[in-house]
């Protein structure tokens, strides 16, 4: 069984289907209908929901932490011990909620079909700010489109929503929720059971390492913001699932002197600070990682464990030397990333076998990254590029360099490696080093880019990488090319 509450409804549910999503349980199951879908992908954000979860801030207060999510992504499973916060669940006692108020106000709805999940991402917004911040509503908007090219009232909305916000019904349930969320906090691990179909929520990695030697066939569940996909857009059916997301120990983040520890099961978006204050460059990228929502949801290890071509983090954590802690049972072993990846979506991990933790090192200052999109936010790589030199006297004595979306696996430069070690770092170092990238890579064309493309656009950002050292002044850094 698994409990979690519909707003202020505590729901247990034991015989769903795993493979509901949040979104086809609201409107099929509930009858709430506000919740829309547009794409089934984690594109539109139509569907966007708020989940609350409890959350102890680094002075040990207590409260709860609102976030948006795409529902269309996110299987039910997900929601043991939290609270799902709906569109319908804004209006209160026949007043409308201020983000929706100010959406009035505003001329923020045309059409409307994309409008609740608009609300839904302006109240997380409302939410999580003190005050009106242009850039976090673009953040916080990004992962929402508008058809009826409405941005600016909609801008305006949220400038409104979040100036000298009004207290509303969850501030003044908030110790009550606490409390009842505490009540419903997971001990022991949940299930759904359709017969056919189950999903198990293990609550420490002992338990994760058992239930998968049970079920080696069963597919692990972090944010599932790629693995729902199989269901919402292929129409396959997942027999046995294994969430991972209440595993407090896999979503640690430990920060030592010489490197970070993050647990596989992080989320994104709390991998940011951590990752933005070692490496600015990092924290940059993260910010173009799809959507808000996604990195609610999408984690660090899942990003690593789908062994997608094109993923963003692969490239980065190669460049900088990371590694990872893969678990079986009770036997751990540490294996340098570059080395979990094999063939396309082939990777070292064996039968049974899951992340438990990526370590980064630290200390690399010469470290820079690169994402060419054709849109800033909310779109996936053409190329991804990581640049990692040792540079003494003006000598390159160390360079990893890593790309996504030049091959079938995320991977590193070793002709262009060359190329640069022991060379003088100049111009010439790097035309030398952009031609040997041709015999690193033979990119493939696809709808994003074309071979020539890529193979031009990593020659470019090598020497964009170049300029950039040369006048570190320069902050061009992170940028799409249309």
């Amino acid at each position: 069984m698994i409990q979690f509450l519909l707003n202020q409804e505590l729901r247990s549910e034991h015989a769903l289907d795993p493979n509901l999503t949040v979104l086809n349980y609201l409107r099929e199951h509930l009858g709430k209908s506000g919740t829309k879908e547009g794409c089934a992908s984690g594109d539109c954000g139509a569907c966007t929901v708020v989940v609350g979860e409890l959350h102890t801030d680094d002075q040990g207060a207590e409260h709860i932490r609102y976030r948006s999510l795409n529902s269309c992504l996110t299987f039910v499973s997900s929601l043991h011990g939290k609270q799902l916060i709906s569109v319908e669940d804004l209006k209160h006692q026949g007043q409308l909620h201020s983000v929706q108020q100010a959406m009035v106000e505003c001329h923020g709805s045309q059409c409307g079909f994309c409008t609740p999940g608009f609300v839904m991402s302006l109240f997380a917004l409302q939410k999580n700010s003190e005050a009106p911040d242009s850039q976090k509503a673009h953040e916080a908007l990004a992962g929402n489109l508008c058809r009826c090219t409405g941005y600016r009232p909609i801008l305006a909305a949220a400038e409104q929503a979040c100036c000298n916000k009004p207290q509303d019904q969850f501030d003044s349930r908030e110790t009550e929720t606490i409390a009842r969320l505490k009540a419903i906090t997971p001990t022991q691990t949940g299930e759904l059971n359709s017969g056919d179909k189950r999903c198990l929520v293990p609550l420490t990695v002992a338990d994760l390492a058992d239930l998968y030697d049970a079920y080696p066939q069963a597919r692990l569940l972090a944010g599932g913001t790629d693995l729902a996909l199989e269901v919402t857009q292929f129409h396959r059916t997942l027999p046995v699932m294994i969430y991972v997301g209440n595993i407090e120990e896999m979503k640690r983040i430990e920060d030592f002197d010489d490197r970070l520890e993050i647990g596989a099961a992080t989320a994104l978006s709390d991998c940011y600070a951590a990752l933005h204050h070692a490496y600015p460059d990092f924290g940059d990228l993260l910010h173009r990682f799809a959507s808000l929502q996604i990195r609610n949801q999408g984690t660090l290890g899942g990003n690593i464990g789908n062994a997608s071509p094109i993923g963003d983090s692969p490239p980065l954590l190669i460049a900088l030397g990371a590694q990872i802690v893969l678990c079986k049972g009770e036997t751990r072993r540490t294996l340098a990333l570059e080395d979990y990846f094999i063939d396309y979506r082939v990777t070292a991990r064996q039968d049974s076998e899951f992340i438990e933790k990526i370590i980064v090192p630290k200390g690399h200052a010469l470290f820079r990254a690169y994402k060419v999109s054709k849109r800033l936010d909310d779109d996936i790589s053409a190329v991804c590029a990581a640049f990692n030199l040792k540079i003494d006297n003006g000598v390159i004595r160390e360079a990893r360099v890593a790309f996504g979306g030049m091959a079938a696996t995320p991977k590193r430069a070793k002709s262009c490696e060359a190329a640069l070690v022991g060379a003088t770092w100049n111009n010439a170092t790097v035309e030398k080093a952009c031609a040997a990238l041709a015999q690193d890579f033979t990119p493939l064309s696809d709808f994003r880019a074309s071979k020539e493309y890529r193979l031009l656009s990593a020659q470019n950002l090598l020497r964009k990488y170049f300029i950039e050292l040369q006048t570190p002044h320069i902050e061009t850094r992170v940028t799409a090319y249309v």
